[in-house]
C-alpha cells in the first residue's frame, strides 16, 4: 500500500509539473512550446480529468498565437517590402500545420464548462498559394538579377540560394532548375593540384596516385572542387601545391645481440639402492626412483632488421588570381621497417618460451626503397587529408 501511494504521489507531482511549465510557457509568450506540450499529453489522452488543464491552456495559447501571428502578417504587408515574403509565407504555412495538428484531436470537453474547447480555425489555402506565387516571382527575379550583376563567387552562392529555395516550395517553376546549375558552376571554387619533386628520391606512382585521389578524402565541400587532372580552357582560382622537399632512406641494418642462457633441468632419473646395494622398493612394491638434474647452456642469438624512410613535404595554396601564396603547412612523415627473428647454438631448454619462440622466425628480404616511400607516404596522405578538409578559401 505504501508503494502504491508513493507511486500516485509521484504521477501527481510528474503531471502539475507539465501543466506548470506548460503555463509558463503560455505566460512568456512562447506560444509554440506551450501547444506541443498541450497538444502531446492530449493525444496520448484528450478525455483524462487530469488533462483538462492542458485543454483550457492549448485555447488559450493557440487563441493567443494566432492573432500574434495574423498582426505581424499585416505588418509585413503594409510595410510592402517583398523581403518580407517569406517571412509571410511561412508564418501561413505554420498557422495551417498548427490547425491540422488539433483537428484530430476534436472535440476537446471542458467538463467544468459543459462545453468543447474552441479554435477559429480559418482556411489559409488560398492565401499560401498566392503568397507562395508571389514569393517565387520574387526569388526568382532576385536570382536573376544576383546572377547577372554577380562581381564575386559569393553572389553567384547566394542566387543559387534562392533558386535552390524556390524549387523547394515550387517545384518546376520556369527554368529555375537550369539557372541554379549554371550559378553552382560559377559559385564554385576551382583548385588546381599539382605535386613537385625537388628530391633525388623517384616517388612510386601509385603513392602520387594515392595523394592526389581526392575521391577518397571524403571532403564534404559542395562549393570547393580539386582537380588533380586539370580541365584544359577552365579557368582556375587556387592552386594547392605539394612539394616534397627531402627523401631519406636509411641504409639497410641488421644488428646482433648475443645472450648466454643456463638453467638447471630435470635430466633423466637414478634408481634408491638400498643398503644392500638392490633397488629399494615402496609400500607398494615399486621401485623407488629420484630425479635428475643437469645444468644446460645455450646461446641465443637476437638480429634485428631495420631500415627507415624519412619525408619532407609541404602544403600551399596559391591565388591565382594575385599570384600570392595564401597559405602554406609542412608536413613530415616516416615509416620504420623492423623484424626480429633468432638461431642458437647448445641446449634449447635453458631458454624462456619467448626467446624459444623466436626461434621459428627467420631472416627476410629488406623492402625496396620505392616501397619505404610509399609505406611513409601512407601517414602523409592523412596528414593532408586534415589540411585539405580545414583549409577555407573564403
Amino acid at each position: 500500500m505504501k508503494k502504491l501511494l508513493l507511486f500516485v504521489i509521484s504521477i501527481t507531482l510528474i503531471a502539475c509539473s507539465g501543466v506548470k511549465k506548460t503555463q509558463e510557457a503560455l505566460n512568456s509568450g512562447q506560444y509554440n512550446l506551450a501547444m506541443n506540450k498541450a497538444i502531446k499529453n492530449l493525444r496520448d489522452n484528450k478525455t483524462k480529468k487530469g488533462h483538462q488543464k492542458y485543454v483550457l491552456l492549448l485555447e488559450e495559447a493557440f487563441e493567443k498565437h494566432q492573432q500574434r501571428e495574423l498582426d505581424k502578417i499585416n505588418f509585413w504587408r503594409q510595410d510592402g517590402n517583398p523581403v518580407h515574403l517569406e517571412k509571410i509565407y511561412n508564418s501561413y504555412t505554420s498557422l495551417r500545420n498548427l490547425q491540422n495538428q488539433i483537428k484530430p484531436l476534436l472535440p476537446l470537453p471542458v467538463y467544468e464548462q459543459d462545453r468543447n474547447a474552441k479554435f477559429k480555425f480559418k482556411d489559409f489555402n488560398s492565401a499560401i498559394v498566392s503568397t507562395k506565387e508571389d514569393l517565387s516571382n520574387y526569388l526568382y527575379n532576385n536570382a536573376i538579377t544576383l546572377s547577372k550583376n554577380a562581381i564575386n563567387k559569393q553572389e553567384f552562392r547566394e542566387a543559387y540560394a534562392d533558386f535552390d529555395y524556390l524549387l523547394k516550395i515550387n517545384p518546376g517553376y520556369k527554368d529555375a532548375a537550369i539557372k541554379m546549375e549554371e550559378a553552382r558552376v560559377k559559385g564554385q571554387d576551382y583548385i588546381r593540384v599539382a605535386l613537385y619533386n625537388a628530391t633525388e628520391q623517384i616517388i612510386p606512382e601509385r603513392l602520387e596516385d594515392a595523394l592526389l585521389d581526392f575521391n577518397t578524402y571524403g571532403i564534404n565541400d559542395f562549393w570547393t572542387q580539386y582537380h588533380a587532372n586539370p580541365i584544359q580552357n577552365l579557368h582556375y582560382d587556387y592552386e594547392m601545391a605539394l612539394d616534397f622537399t627531402n627523401i631519406f632512406i636509411s641504409p639497410e641494418q641488421v644488428t646482433e645481440k648475443q645472450l648466454v642462457k643456463e638453467k638447471v633441468v630435470k635430466d633423466g632419473f637414478d634408481y634408491v639402492l638400498d643398503k644392500n646395494g638392490n633397488v629399494a622398493k615402496d609400500s607398494l612394491g615399486n621401485d623407488i626412483k629420484v630425479d635428475k638434474f643437469k645444468t644446460v647452456r645455450c646461446e641465443f642469438y637476437r638480429f634485428t632488421q631495420t631500415k627507415s624512410a624519412e619525408i619532407g613535404a609541404k602544403v600551399s595554396f596559391t591565388d591565382l588570381k594575385s599570384n600570392q601564396v595564401i597559405n602554406s603547412y609542412p608536413l613530415s612523415s616516416g615509416f620504420v621497417f623492423d623484424h626480429v627473428y633468432a638461431n642458437h647454438r647448445g641446449d634449447k631448454r635453458a631458454l624462456e618460451e619467448d626467446l624459444i619462440q623466436l626461434l621459428a622466425v627467420k631472416s627476410v628480404p629488406f623492402p625496396s626503397n620505392e616501397q619505404m616511400v610509399y609505406d611513409a607516404g601512407e601517414d602523409l596522405k592523412q596528414r593532408l587529408k586534415e589540411i585539405v578538409k580545414k583549409h577555407r578559401f573564403n
